[in-house]
């Protein structure tokens, strides 16, 4: 790339001024010859049109739906919020059609390849026998499984998705940085970055000619309910849970695919098959999307430790009563040192080179590489040869990373001849530049492209596009979203408009998958309802005492003492605006939201994330009294607006109706105890008032009860009034019918065990006379309900 040829691309195009690649560098946007490559130029034209300002308002959409999408990625710090916005590159990279299908040609392949690779590796073993593979760097690889050796795949093959760096050399070509085929992430978030790219771009011309995604993931999808085997069992996706750093995708996917989110405690191996625990019982599995390291996945046969996994999982593999999508083990082929031995291995398995060369590698297992490295090592990279990471993402292990240069001082002979065939070299890579926007102009910056592959009945089929990931800078290790790098939307570009893609097929059936639900879920959803309305009533408690401190300025006012002792109760320390337990309640509540993210609406989970910011930007701030009060106002219409959105617009599956149990028991054990406490015989005067306003029922009681209010008519109200929505035989009705909603009954017509479980408590209440629910009546009622809370569990929850 010459200075000229820069020149010669800004004059006509004034966005360009001042974008200059690298020497030696190629870029997507320039070619060799300082031209602009033709598939870029509509999209610069169409940006060129635009002021920077207009350009940074379209960049804004983008991001904005990212953030109301909620998608994140998961930071490693020791932050205790390690959530971060999604670091999106607003320009996408453009890509001809037909320099891609020649990619994939290449990727197809090597895909292969593997595949034929790590089947001789848990097979016969020819490789090793014939020398093409030394045998200490397989058996020596954590990742390669003893237990997995010998082990046929029920679907025939080892992979279902693998996942490709790919970036250009200088001279315009392809190489491979690296395969993914542990648990290859990125396909989800390839979703969402073109949806952002979607808002930004909105005119007709970038999106007309721009291969969709929707035909990828549709094939895949099939391809999953093609492995699940016979009728009746299900596809599903294991994931390690909310701290996995990819956790969003995973759950993104499986809202997008229709498909069950499965921890490794969700599955129990019953009768040899793998199964998972469901609120109906126990449901059969017959394909399994593994997005959890191989080997956490069994603490029987693999890692002891491992608390993320399912016992006897590999026992069901053995059975073949299990397609494992991708094979246990199969994440041995990420070990770099493999790409030294890959051209070779190509050549004896295939009789021809790959198509789509890697970086040129050498193990040092022998003397001679060692010589190689020590005679080359400003031009190479060197790090563990069974690490699977990508070099570019290991700084410390480049000829520029503060760990290699310690080992050079050290004296690199000693540190080569101590690690010995440990160790792996790789060249010194290039990595092609693509344009970035920064600071109001568009700048070069390194990238690679993520391409994944799924396997299909027809062979083969490759995901057009949709991942990039961009440098912040120079540095190789930049690239890492850890170290600032950001990711892209990549187009891949034809000369007509290409048909539309969407998840339907032609031959889709348009009847509702039968949706099953995962006990794990169903707890997280019943205690999500619980923590949300204790949330609330804690709020109208610290209300009730901030509202009548600032009336009074007298902690010592009976009315205070008595609300401060009750709030001991629940950790509410009146000593603190903001007490810590209030934000405790909030978090459990957010912790099982996060669990169900793939059943729970993005608008809902937005909403409890600005409760929760909003409470975090109270505290320190909020002073006693009318601070506080009108603090905790604005808490309170927010999550008042959180229980509505629920309420009105998640779908009534047996899902909600877990949910909506638990607000309802919970607020059926909260007003018992209300009433017990501030309705007894010794309440200091003023307590009534402090009840109705807990029961929000303050404008009620003076519309119905045309007196002062009394013990009896403050009962009435809050707990026997059917029409009062806040009553606790209004609660204890909506359980009734919620229960009826669940699965349960011994034969058709009969109500569940937690409906008769129910009935008697109503109809207890619909039959009391407000004098004879004394607060020993009340405790008593809260006693009842808890043993339906406990039957609950029993039925539906383990």
């Amino acid at each position: 790339m010459t200075g000229s040829g820069a020149l010669r691309a800004t004059g006509r195009f004034p966005l360009l001024e001042g974008y200059a690649p690298r020497p030696g560098t190629a870029d997507e946007l320039i070619d060799g010859q300082g031209r602009m490559r033709p598939v870029w130029q509509g999209f610069i034209s169409a940006l060129g049109d635009l002021k920077p300002r207009e350009i940074e308002d379209l960049f804004a959409r983008g991001t904005n739906y990212l953030r109301d999408a909620g998608v994140y990625f998961r930071q490693y710090s020791n932050d205790p919020a390690p959530e971060r916005d999604w670091p999106f590159s607003h320009v996408p990279v453009i890509l001809h059609e037909q320099e891609w299908f020649s990619i994939c040609d290449g990727l197809a392949q090597r895909a292969d390849l593997l595949e034929r690779v790590v089947a001789d590796l848990y097979g016969p073993a020819e490789l090793v026998r014939g020398g093409h593979l030394p045998a200490e760097l397989v058996a020596r690889n954590p990742r390669w499984l003893r237990p997995m050796v010998g082990i046929a795949p029920a679907s025939g093959h080892f992979l279902h998705i693998i996942a490709f760096e790919i970036s250009r050399n200088p001279d315009g070509t392809w190489f491979v940085l690296g395969d993914r085929t542990q648990a290859p992430s990125g396909a989800g978030f390839a979703l969402e970055n073109r949806m952002a790219t979607a808002r930004i771009f909105q005119d007709p011309f970038p999106r007309a000619n721009i291969h969709r995604l929707a035909g990828f993931f549709r094939a895949f999808r099939a391809a999953l309910d093609g492995l699940s085997g016979e009728a009746g069992r299900r596809a599903a996706i294991l994931t390690p849970g909310p701290g996995n750093d990819t956790y969003f995708e995973h759950t993104y996917i499986a809202r997008y695919l229709g498909m069950m989110l499965l921890e490794g405690e969700d599955m129990i191996v019953h009768d040899g098959q793998l199964k998972v625990r469901t609120v109906e019982g126990l449901e059969p599995l017959g394909a399994l999307w593994r997005r959890l390291d191989s080997e956490f996945a069994d603490p029987l046969e693999l890692d002891e430790s491992s608390y993320l996994g399912t016992p006897g999982l590999v026992q069901a593999l053995r059975l073949g009563t299990l397609s494992m999508v991708n094979s246990l083990g199969a994440g041995v082929l990420e070990m770099r040192a493999l790409e030294a031995f890959l051209p070779r291995i190509s050549e004896v398995l295939t009789g021809q080179p790959l198509k789509l060369p890697n970086i040129a590698t050498w193990w040092c297992g022998t003397e001679s590489e060692r010589a190689h490295v020590r005679a080359h090592t400003s031009e190479l990279m060197i790090g563990h040869a069974l690490a699977a990471d990508l070099p570019f993402e290991l700084g410390a292990t480049t000829a520029q990373g503060d760990g290699f240069r310690a080992r050079a001082q050290e004296s690199i002979d000693a540190w080569i001849e101590a690690e010995g065939g440990n160790l792996v070299a790789q060249e010194l890579v290039t990595l092609s530049t693509t344009p970035a926007w920064e600071n109001g102009r568009l700048v070069p910056r390194p990238m690679t492209v993520r391409v994944t592959a799924a396997r299909t009945p027809n062979g083969w089929t490759f995901m057009p596009g949709g991942y990039a990931r961009i440098g912040s800078s120079d540095d190789l290790s930049a690239l890492a979203m850890q170290r600032g790098g950001t990711v892209a939307d990549v187009w891949i570009m034809g000369d007509v408009p290409v048909s539309a893609e969407s998840m339907l097929g032609a031959s889709s059936s348009l009847t509702p998958r039968a949706g099953a639900l995962p006990a794990r879920a169903a707890e997280n959803l019943f205690w999500l309802g619980r923590y949300v309305e204790r949330f609330e009533g804690a709020i109208r408690l610290l209300r009730a005492y901030h509202l009548r401190l600032a009336e009074t300025g007298d902690r010592k006012d009976p009315r205070l003492v008595k609300l401060a002792k009750y709030m001991e109760i629940f950790a509410l320390d009146v000593a603190e605006p903001i007490p810590s337990a209030l934000s405790g309640l909030l978090a459990s509540g957010r912790s099982c939201a996060g669990k169900v993210r793939d059943r729970f609406s993005i608008d809902g989970w937005n909403a409890l994330s600005d409760l929760a910011q909003t409470l975090a930007n109270m505290s320190g701030t909020t002073r006693p009294g009318d601070s506080a009060v009108h603090e905790m106002g604005v808490l309170l219409r927010k999550v008042t607006g959180f229980s509505g959105l629920v309420q009105e617009n998640m779908y009534r599956s047996i899902g909600w109706s877990f949910l909506a149990f638990g607000r309802a028991l919970e607020r059926a054990d909260a007003l018992s105890s209300i009433l017990a406490a501030f309705c007894d015989a010794d309440h200091p005067q003023g307590s009534l008032d402090i009840a109705l306003e807990l029961g929000d029922a303050v404008m009620t009681h003076r519309q119905r009860y045309p007196i002062e209010a009394s013990r009896g008519s403050v009962v009435d109200l809050l707990a026997l009034d059917p029409n009062n929505p806040r009553a606790i035989v209004f609660q204890l009705s909506e359980m009734i019918e919620l229960s009826r909603m669940l699965p349960g009954s011994s034969a058709p017509g009969r109500p569940t065990a937690l409906t008769r479980a129910v009935m008697p408590i109503e109809t207890q209440l619909q039959t009391a006379e407000p004098g004879a629910l004394s607060s020993k009546a009340l405790l008593k009622l809260r006693d009842d309900l808890a043993n339906v809370s406990n039957l609950l569990s029993t039925l539906y929850l383990r």
